[in-house]
C-alpha cells in the first residue's frame, strides 16, 4: 500500500491467501469472516494466524457490519456498525470487505485513527460522513483499500437516482451503459470527502473482482466469498 500516514500509525489489509491459512475452496485459504458459511474452526485458526503472522499488539475489534452509518469507538462494548475509531494506543480498529470500499483515516499527528466499511448502501446511508464526524479535526489523511472497480460494479437506475438525490455532484461517479449504471465507488467517496474538507487521499486503483489472486470478491465469487480484514492502530 502506498500512503503517507504518520510513522506511529500502522495499516494492514489482509490477502486472500496466506501461508498456513486453513480455509478451503472458494474461501481462498485466509478468510476471516464467520458469517460466510466457511468452517468456523478454520476462521478461528485464521484469526489467530492473523495476530501471530503480523505480530499484532491486540485482537482486532470485529464488527457486525450492517451497511449502516454507525461509527463506534473501539473501546465501547457495541459491535454493530460499519466504522470504528480510536485514540488509544495498540487498540486495533477493523472492518471486513469483499468488494466494498475500506476507508482508512488518521489525523496528522497520529493520535486518532479509524477505518470505515463503505459499500454503496453504506455511502447512501451516510457512513462516510458519520465516520469523519468522529474525528476531532478535519485535516485528515485518507487511504482507500481495495474495492471493486466501476467496470464491475453494475447497479440499477434506482441506485443512481438515490445517489443523485443525496448529492447531485455524485452523478459524475456513474457511467450509463444501456439501462444500467456503473458506479465508481472510489470517486463517490472522494466527492463526499472533498465536501467534508478533506483533500489528502491515496489509493483507489485496485479491483477486487479482477484481481482474484489477491482479493475476495462477493460479485465474482457469490455468497460463499470470504472476507479480507482492514486494520489500523496507533503504535506509540
Amino acid at each position: 500500500m502506498q500512503f503517507n500516514f504518520p510513522d506511529n500509525v500502522k495499516l494492514l489489509s489482509t490477502p486472500r491467501y496466506l501461508q498456513g491459512g486453513a480455509s478451503k475452496g472458494g474461501y481462498g485459504n485466509f478468510n476471516l469472516a464467520t458469517h460466510t458459511g466457511d468452517n468456523l474452526d478454520a476462521v478461528a485458526h485464521n484469526r489467530e494466524l492473523l495476530i501471530t503472522h503480523f505480530d499484532l499488539p491486540n485482537t482486532p475489534k470485529w464488527l457486525n457490519q450492517i451497511h449502516s452509518n454507525i461509527c463506534l469507538d473501539a473501546q465501547s462494548n457495541d459491535c454493530e456498525g460499519d466504522a470504528v475509531i480510536t485514540r488509544e494506543k495498540s487498540v486495533i480498529c477493523a472492518v471486513m470487505t469483499a468488494d466494498c470500499l475500506p476507508i482508512f483515516a488518521s489525523n496528522q499527528s497520529g493520535t486518532q485513527v479509524g477505518v470505515a466499511h463503505a459499500g454503496w448502501q453504506g455511502i447512501l446511508n451516510g457512513v462516510i460522513e458519520s465516520f469523519i464526524e468522529q474525528f476531532d479535526e478535519r485535516d485528515l489523511l485518507i487511504h482507500f483499500g481495495a474495492a471493486i472497480s466501476s467496470k464491475n460494479l453494475e447497479v440499477g437506475k434506482e441506485v443512481f437516482e438515490q445517489f443523485v438525490t443525496k448529492d447531485k455532484k455524485l452523478s459524475v461517479a456513474f457511467a450509463q451503459i444501456g439501462e444500467k449504471y456503473h458506479l465508481d465507488i472510489y470517486q463517490a467517496a472522494r466527492i463526499i470527502l472533498n465536501n467534508l474538507g478533506i483533500k489528502t487521499m491515496s489509493g483507489g486503483n485496485q479491483c477486487t473482482a479482477e484481481q482474484d489472486k489477491d482479493y475476495f470478491s462477493y460479485r465474482r465469487d457469490g455468497v460463499n466469498s470470504g472476507r479480507m480484514a482492514h486494520l489500523i492502530w496507533i503504535t506509540t
